[in-house]
């Protein structure tokens, strides 16, 4: 979604396209017993065409994407009724479950504790150690101001603390979670194409001035479209393992998706007018929306009182971001 947002647009299909996807994979894997790896590329070939679908209106006929992905929200909830019947199908194959609900095995064997994790967590700090001891040497040889050593040291300290602590309670249960795994590789990968990559510039540059961003030789139709394919696609994915994680396909499924990643885009620093945003700041905001709803569900709130006060937090982040905006100018 971040990238979505990043554009100036936004979807609000989302929910409607896992729930579809999801719907379809079950009818693959359960009614047709079609093989796990190939019912899952079929799935995401699906949401790639769906994102296309809905690419071509928004990049090449200029309808605007709320309306787009409205009529996508629209049409697809129906569809997934429609495919299965008003029923839920279930159960899935146990290897399909295991993407969501299972955990990575520990080639070393521990007993107690698992050690993979452990190692992994160890692994993860040294590369933050590195990496942060990279940065402070350019920032200090390009004369940059750095903060003062013994604030950098606590910092270090602080975080490999975190990570550590953080590791050695799954390492305790039954180590690291296939979904912990799967995140972290997204969020490397996006990362990394937001950063370091002319897509990613071409994306922040539409965002910013699409028209100066056209003059100045970016592909702007052909960058939006790739933009919502790639937002079919990961809407797809969403529909695998939330089908997964509950064992079933339900026609509800996704209710209100699109509202969660949103507001964790906003909440995350996203701009409502495009061009600002980052994929860091979508999980932390991604993180908040979690521990809010953990919350209120913990507090005893009702749906009806969490989703007004979802409302308002996101309200408040979007008004936040364009008193900001305004005050900038």
């Amino acid at each position: 979604m971040i990238l979505v947002i990043i554009t100036g647009h936004i979807d609000l299909s989302v929910g409607s396209i896992a729930a579809f996807v999801g719907a379809i994979s079950a009818i693959l894997m359960v009614n047709y017993e079609v093989p796990i790896s190939a019912a899952i590329i079929i799935s995401l070939l699906i949401g790639a065409l769906i994102g296309a679908w809905q690419g071509f209106w928004v990049a090449y006929v200029k309808i605007p994407a709320f309306i787009v992905t409205l009529a996508g929200m629209l049409l697809f909830r129906g569809l997934t009724m429609v495919v299965l019947e008003g029923k839920s199908i279930a159960p899935f194959p146990e290897t399909f479950q295991k993407i969501s609900s299972g955990f990575i095995p520990d080639v070393f064997g521990g007993a107690n504790l698992h050690i993979l994790t452990l190692v992994i967590g160890a692994l993860l700090s040294v590369i933050l150690i590195f990496n942060e001891l990279k940065i402070r040497k350019v920032e200090i040889k390009y004369n940059l101001d750095v903060s003062q050593i013994g604030i950098f040291i606590l910092k270090i300290i602080a975080i490999v603390a975190l990570i550590n602590v953080f590791v050695y309670v799954l390492a305790t249960y039954e180590g690291i979670p296939n979904i912990l795994v799967i995140l972290a590789l997204l969020i490397l990968a996006y990362q990394f194409i937001t950063t370091k990559t002319i897509a990613g510039r071409h994306i922040y540059a539409i965002g910013g001035n699409e028209k100066a961003a056209s003059l100045s030789g970016v592909k702007t139709k052909r960058v939006t479209f790739w933009v919502f394919v790639n937002m079919g696609v990961l809407s797809a994915l969403s529909g695998l393992l939330f089908a997964a994680r509950l064992n079933a396909a339900t026609p509800r499924a996704g209710n209100l998706f699109e509202l969660d990643a949103i507001a964790a885009c906003f909440i995350g620093g996203a701009s409502a007018y495009g061009g600002v945003g980052t994929v860091p700041g979508a999980i932390i905001g991604g993180l908040v929306m979690g521990v809010m709803n953990n919350g209120m569900s913990i507090l005893g709130l009702g749906i009806d009182w969490q989703q007004g006060i979802k409302g308002l937090v996101l309200l408040a982040a979007v008004a936040f971001d364009i008193y900001n905006k305004n005050k900038s100018s």
